[in-house]
């Protein structure tokens, strides 16, 4: 056997892996347990930062016509210009098959006007081209200004829409509906009331001189002076209504604010009252009142738009139903007021403005 192996069996191995064994010298051990130290919570990771939301079309066009040079600014002018005359010149058209049924709507308050002082209830035409010109072309063309104003005011908002943000070109739709709305409000408010009034009391003036003796004023009244009269009330009463949205862009483009208006708004119930007696054909005071009280009402509808305006940029909201409450009581109480009228005093209901005669 080599001498090596020998060694090795000589010398025992000692029994570590025994609890409580002892190694060659003699020596007692324990095996140690295992201490556990403590470990420190882990914070999860930080989440990865979202990824930017893709580039909208409508942002990336926001500065619109800003980016666009003085000749791109002439060529969208030209091209909505066009447009907004080919509209009209359409209208007109369309306007000019039915000028006679125009002219008879025309000249009725005419007829009414000479009728209620006893005169003859005609129209006096003084140079050969007078009737062609205000029955087949002045006339025809104030009425396809009207009609087509929703066309032509679209024209204007697709050439100015560009240069403002996403949240003002979306105004689009209530820009033309309530311009246009207003204006031809205008227009009906001047047929239907002022143009009425106006027409009676300037034709009712002369017809009590002469009776006593002298010489009696008989109203005669062509044809071209009557319709410039009627332009000018109905195209000046149609701009005038146009007040409460001129004050809500004003209050957009931070001009103005509602506070501002309310504060100072007698200075701008003078402003009208001064107004309205320019654009008021006669002197007289209640014709005055005719054309000054729906231009200050129009004022503070337009002060009340823009307080609407404050409030969703400040993110609040108005209380309808408070204000549609009020407004049903007060048509209630314009309906008993008519009703005790009808039923109690004799009144009568008629088609025509005060709507209400005894």
């Amino acid at each position: 056997m080599p001498q090596d192996e020998q060694e090795n069996k000589s010398v025992p191995e000692p029994a570590y892996d025994q609890p409580g064994g002892a190694d060659s010298h003699g020596y007692q051990y324990n095996e140690a347990p295992l201490v556990t130290l403590p470990q420190e919570p882990q914070t999860p990771p930080p989440p990865p930062n979202p990824p930017p939301p893709p580039p909208e079309e409508d942002d990336e066009d926001d500065d619109g016509m800003l980016r666009m040079s003085f000749l791109d600014h002439l060529e969208e002018l030209r091209s909505r210009l066009i447009k907004a005359v080919v509209g009209l010149v359409v209208t007109y058209g369309l306007c000019l098959i039915f000028a006679g049924k125009l002219w008879e709507i025309v000249s009725e308050p005419a007829a009414a006007a000479l009728r209620a002082i006893g005169a003859k209830p005609d129209l006096a035409q003084l140079a050969p081209m007078d009737g062609f010109l205000v029955v087949y072309f002045k006339l025809p063309l104030l009425a396809a200004l009207f009609i087509s104003s929703p066309w032509i005011l679209w024209q204007v908002w697709a050439f100015v829409a560009p240069g403002l943000y996403k949240k003002e070109r979306n105004l689009a739709a209530p820009f033309v509906l309530s311009t246009a709305g207003l204006f031809i409000a205008g227009g009906c408010f001047a047929y239907f009331v002022a143009f009425r009034f106006g027409l009676a009391f300037l034709l009712g003036i002369g017809m009590n001189f002469g009776i006593t003796g002298g010489a009696k004023i008989t109203p005669v009244v062509s044809i071209v002076d009557y319709f410039d009269l009627f332009v000018n009330v109905m195209l000046g009463i149609g701009v005038t209504f146009e007040l409460p949205v001129l004050i809500f862009f004003l209050t957009m483009l931070r001009v103005v604010t509602p506070g501002f208006l309310i504060e100072h708004s007698r200075y701008a119930i003078l402003a009208i009252t001064v107004l309205a007696a320019f654009i008021t054909p006669t002197p007289d005071i209640v014709n005055l009142l005719i054309f000054a009280v729906p231009m200050i009402l129009l004022y503070f509808v337009g002060v009340f738009a823009g307080y609407l305006l404050v409030l969703s940029r400040e993110g609040k909201r108005f209380p309808w139903h408070i204000l549609l409450m009020l407004l049903a009581g007060f048509a209630a109480a314009g309906a008993g007021v008519v009703w005790l009228l009808v039923s109690r005093f004799g009144f009568k209901l008629v088609n025509y403005w005060p709507y209400v005669v005894q």
